[in-house]
């Protein structure tokens, strides 16, 4: 085999249509285009959108106020009072908050707020805690991570 004897695959090439050439259906000159018209022109055509004079989506759709980030965290929050289950030199962390049922999912963050009294001495290792939470933490001889 020689280098000037390489052919591509049969049907893997194929050729472009070239249209508005020679004579077709139509009046003639604008071969391949249809009818005479404002799309067979060159140039021609509307806009993106053009709805043909009836009122856009984009305008029929609701104006609605205010704006949402798309990098906001929600956080699972949890009270230091539900977290008196634990036992005493427990480690709470995003597993076991899940086992104790006092969050709904594994993959979003957690935040323990300072509401009630926490009685027991655990160590935390989330990702988030209040600074109320963390006095009265600190305050029964838990541990933050």
């Amino acid at each position: 085999m020689k280098l000037q004897e390489l052919k591509p695959n049969k049907g893997s090439i194929k050729r472009k249509k070239r249209v508005g050439r020679g004579n077709g259906s139509g009046l003639g000159t604008y071969s391949g285009r249809g009818m005479n018209g404002q799309n067979c022109r060159a140039g021609g055509g509307v806009r993106a959108g053009f709805e043909g004079g009836q009122t856009p989506l984009i305008l029929r759709m609701p104006k609605l106020k205010g704006f949402r980030s798309p990098n906001k965290k929600t956080y699972q929050v949890v009270n230091l009072t539900k977290l008196n289950q634990f036992k005493n030199g427990a480690e709470v962390n995003t597993t076991s908050l899940l086992e104790k049922g006092l969050i709904a999912k594994k993959d979003l963050p957690v935040k323990i707020l300072g509401m009630g009294d926490l009685e027991k001495k655990l160590k935390f290792n989330v990702e988030k805690i209040s600074e109320t939470a963390k006095e009265k933490i600190l305050k029964a001889g838990g541990e933050i991570a």
